[in-house]
């Protein structure tokens, strides 16, 4: 008999069926999905700003053009509910320490050194509490600007730019 040439099928590996097959096919698959909610996402953003330039983005801009909008959402869902008790917080500290210097004025047994103490300490405080306010604030500002395409991404560049848009005041509070 003539001898027969067996083929032999070639056997592969679970590895390398997936190494050559299912890995290409979950990749294509993963960013097809990132794809589709990229496009909901720019589609979302152009219905609430009401602006249809964002369609015409890329990805990555478009990203940060969404980042943009949600923080300025988050301050706009904030700015009614912050100011207004901070605002009352401040009133009732002045009339706090307004009342605390008429007691003192009127009462006679009220060293003029611990009044001094006493309202020096509460003017103190209260420039403590603005100044934290504002640092709070600009803050806030500095987190909702896009990162500038010209910014060499230091921190340095943000500190001085910071330090320009904003004096210094050192203006001394006084109860009286």
């Amino acid at each position: 008999m003539a001898s027969q040439a067996k083929i032999e099928p070639t056997i592969v590996s679970k590895t390398q069926h997936y190494l050559k097959v299912k890995k290409p096919l979950l990749e294509r698959q993963r960013r097809a999905r990132m794809n589709k909610c990229l496009d909901t996402l720019k589609t979302l953003v152009a219905e609430f700003q009401g602006d249809d330039a964002i369609l015409r983005l890329d990805k990555a801009e478009m990203l940060e053009a969404a980042l943009v909008f949600m923080r300025k959402q988050v301050v706009q869902q904030q700015a009614p509910v912050s100011p207004l008790p901070m605002n009352s917080f401040r009133n009732g500290y002045m009339n706090a320490v307004s009342e605390i210097s008429r007691v003192m004025a009127c009462s006679s047994t009220m060293s003029v050194d611990i009044g001094k103490t006493v309202m020096t300490h509460l003017g103190v405080e209260f420039q403590r509490m603005l100044q934290s306010d504002q640092h709070k604030e600009t803050q806030l500002e500095s987190s909702m600007r896009p990162a500038s395409p010209a910014s060499s991404g230091y921190q340095s560049d943000v500190e001085e730019s910071e330090a320009a848009a904003s004096p210094k005041t050192d203006s001394m509070w006084r109860p009286w």
